[in-house]
């Protein structure tokens, strides 16, 4: 019981926001890989961020949010 508790939690909380993806490189944020997501986060009325404790390196630590 506790176990699909914590499911549920996990999976409710995955999609409070949309990661930019694994691009190009395998999920390495590169400049090309970043300029891409930003420009379809824009299309979509948002601007790139960097996730909370993100490390830069990694393109699926950003977040289209919504402005």
């Amino acid at each position: 019981m506790t176990r699909l508790v914590v499911i549920l939690a996990v999976l409710a909380l995955s999609g409070c926001a949309s990661g930019a993806g694994f691009g190009k490189s395998g999920g390495i944020a590169t400049y090309d890989d970043l300029k891409a997501a930003q420009k379809a986060c824009a299309d979509k009325g948002g601007s790139l961020k960097l996730q909370k404790n993100g490390d830069v390196q990694y393109l699926d630590d950003y977040a289209c949010e919504k402005k």
